[in-house]
């Protein structure tokens, strides 16, 4: 649950801090703006991102299911910019599949909180793992961090992959091979 008047009160605090005058027709606003902004920005705080897993059906195929570029962006809890790109979600069912939006709305779940690239990626497949029971999961995350581009090192248009394996994946480099290039990844 996100404490908008604390929000508002920090952000008055930070511009006054930075030299700006919060009560200039500007900036008056923004406080809220800000606080209305963290609530959505941080809607998945308190989300069950497993819950959108539960809608699924059968299937007899045990052949990869693959979705790809499904966009995200989140916010990197060192530095509170965000980070954005997509992920790829692959698993080989064992009996049953997710309904295909819900895939991207575990995603969504996980994007929607402070957050690091590498433990985003483990807790989507982890969630899949735990709901779906399949032979293996891959998750893959492209993504570029502003906390890279536009402050510190300033490299902007970088990229940083990560992507972690359950089951099959990590047993079968062939597969994981597959994978990355259905995705396109080099």
């Amino acid at each position: 649950m996100v404490d908008k008047e604390k929000i508002e009160e920090a952000v008055r605090m930070i511009l006054e801090a930075v030299g700006e005058d919060p009560n200039r027709e500007g900036l008056v606003r923004t406080p809220n703006r800000i606080a209305r902004m963290c609530e959505e920005l941080f809607s998945g705080t308190d989300e069950a991102a497993e819950k959108a897993l539960e809608v699924q059906f059968s299937c007899e195929s045990n052949d990869i299911v693959l979705e790809k570029d499904i966009t995200f962006h989140s916010l990197c809890e060192h530095h509170l910019l965000p980070f954005f790109g997509k992920v790829h979600i692959a698993y080989i069912p064992e009996g049953k599949v997710a309904g295909l939006s819900k895939l991207a709305r575990t995603v969504e779940a996980y994007a929607r909180r402070a957050q690091i690239q590498e433990r985003m990626t483990s807790q989507i497949a982890h969630a899949l793992e735990k709901s779906l029971k399949p032979k293996g999961v891959m998750v893959i995350i492209e993504a570029e961090h502003m906390c890279m581009s536009m402050r510190g090192i300033k490299k902007p248009g970088t990229t940083t992959m990560s992507y972690f394996c359950t089951g099959e994946f990590k047993e079968d480099k062939a597969l994981v091979n597959r994978v990355m290039w259905m995705v396109g990844a080099k």
